[in-house]
C-alpha cells in the first residue's frame, strides 16, 4: 500500500472554511482589538502607533505591487503584519518609528525575497528588531519604565538574584494599583472553586500597567480574541497550546531562581500575561510561512521556541526574549524543512515505489 504522509506532513493548519484573505483580515481585527484595549488606558497612544504601522505597510504594499505587478495590498497580509508589529512595540513608541519599521518589514523582508510566502522571517518580528536596533535610544526611552525592564534590571544589578517574586518587586516599586476590581471579581467567581488566591491588584496590573508593549497592555482582549479565533479554526490550537504548556512548565519549575526563589516557585501569571507570551503563542507561532510545514515539525518548533523564550527572558534577563527566540528559529527554518523533506517526503516516495513494484 502507498505510504500516506498526511498525518505527519499536512499543510492545512487553518480552517478551509475561510479564504486566505478572510483569515488575514480576521487576524488583523484580532490584533486591532488588543491595541484598542491598550489605547483606552493611555490616551490613544497605542492606537496611533498601530495606525501608523498599518498605513505605512498598506501604502508600501500598494506601491510595491504596482512595481512588481503583484496586487496584494487588499489580501490582508500587510495589515495583519503591521498590526501585529504594533502589538510588539511599546505604547510610547513615536508613530513615525512604527511606520518605518512597517516599511522595512514589508519592503525588505517580504518583497525583496519574492513576496508573500517567500519571506524568511516573520515580518512583524523583523520590523520589531529593526526599530529596536536601528534606534536603541528611542526604543529604550519608550520602554524605560516598563515593569518587565524593571524586573530584568533588578536581576542584572543583583548578579542574577533579585529580591522576591515579580509581584513583590512590582509592589515594592509602586506598580500595583490600589483598587483591584478585576482581581476581586476573579477570586469571587472563576478561582473560588479551586481555592486560588491572587495577590491584590495583580490582574488589574495587567489591564493597564503603564509603559509596556501594546500587546501586554491589551492582554485581556488578546486572550479573549485568541479563544475566539481558535474556536473558529482560524489558527490551530495545538501549536499555541504546546508552546504555552512548555513555557509555563519551565516558568513554574525554574522561573523563581533568578529572583532568589526555589524550584517550582515561579510566577505563572506574570510569565503568561507579560513579555509578549500570548502574542508569541497565538500570532507568531501560528504564522504559516516562517516555520516547518509538518505537524510534528511545527510542534517541535513550538517546544524549541518556548525553551529559548524562557532562557532569554529568565536566564539572560531579556524582557522580550520570546521575540528573539522566534527570530532565531526563523533563521533555522530551512534546516527544519530539509529534515522534513528527508524524513517524510523521501520516505513516502520510497514506500510508494516499493508498493507499486509489488
Amino acid at each position: 500500500m502507498p505510504y500516506k504522509t498526511t498525518a505527519l506532513f499536512e499543510r492545512a493548519h487553518t480552517s478551509v472554511a475561510y479564504s486566505y484573505t478572510a483569515r488575514m483580515w480576521i487576524i488583523s481585527l484580532y490584533a486591532a482589538v488588543a491595541a484598542l484595549q491598550s489605547a483606552l488606558g493611555d490616551g490613544g497612544k497605542s492606537l496611533f502607533v498601530a495606525l501608523a504601522a498599518l498605513v505605512a505597510a498598506m501604502l508600501t504594499e500598494f506601491i510595491a505591487g504596482l512595481i512588481t505587478n503583484r496586487h496584494t495590498a487588499l489580501d490582508g497580509s500587510a495589515a495583519a503584519s503591521a498590526l501585529i508589529l504594533g502589538l510588539l512595540l511599546p505604547n510610547q513608541t513615536p508613530p513615525a518609528f512604527a511606520a518605518v519599521g512597517a516599511v522595512f518589514a514589508t519592503l525588505v523582508v517580504k518583497f525583496s525575497f519574492g513576496g508573500l510566502g517567500a519571506n524568511w522571517m516573520n515580518p512583524a518580528v523583523s520590523g520589531w528588531l529593526f526599530v529596536r536596533f536601528a534606534w536603541p535610544g528611542v526604543f529604550g526611552k519608550a520602554i524605560g519604565d516598563s515593569p518587565d525592564l524593571l524586573i530584568a534590571g533588578k536581576i542584572i544589578n543583583s548578579g542574577g538574584y533579585a529580591t522576591g517574586s515579580p509581584w513583590e518587586i512590582l509592589s515594592q516599586n509602586g506598580f500595583m494599583p490600589n483598587a483591584a476590581p478585576i482581581t476581586r471579581t476573579f477570586e469571587n467567581t472563576a478561582f473560588s472553586k479551586f481555592n486560588v488566591e491572587i495577590p491584590a491588584g495583580y490582574l488589574d496590573f495587567f489591564a493597564s500597567p503603564g509603559t509596556a508593549i501594546i500587546g501586554d497592555r491589551g492582554v485581556y482582549a488578546l486572550l479573549l480574541c485568541s479563544i475566539i479565533v481558535a474556536a473558529l479554526g482560524i489558527i490551530r490550537l495545538s501549536i499555541p497550546a504546546v508552546y504555552l504548556a512548555v513555557y509555563i512548565t519551565l516558568v513554574k519549575f525554574a522561573g523563581a531562581l533568578p529572583m532568589g526563589g526555589g524550584l517550582w516557585a515561579g510566577d505563572v501569571f506574570f510569565g503568561l500575561f507579560s513579555g509578549g507570551t500570548l502574542i508569541t503563542a497565538f500570532l507568531l507561532m501560528t504564522e504559516p510561512v516562517t516555520g516547518p510545514k509538518s505537524t510534528f515539525g511545527k510542534l517541535l518548533f513550538a517546544c524549541a521556541a518556548a525553551a529559548l523564550a524562557f532562557f532569554f527572558r529568565y536566564m539572560k534577563s531579556e524582557p522580550y526574549g520570546a521575540f528573539f527566540a522566534v527570530a532565531l528559529l526563523n533563521t533555522l527554518t530551512p534546516l527544519f524543512r530539509a529534515a522534513e523533506s528527508r524524513l517524510f517526503y523521501l520516505r513516502g516516495t520510497e514506500s510508494m515505489r516499493s508498493g507499486n513494484e509489488r
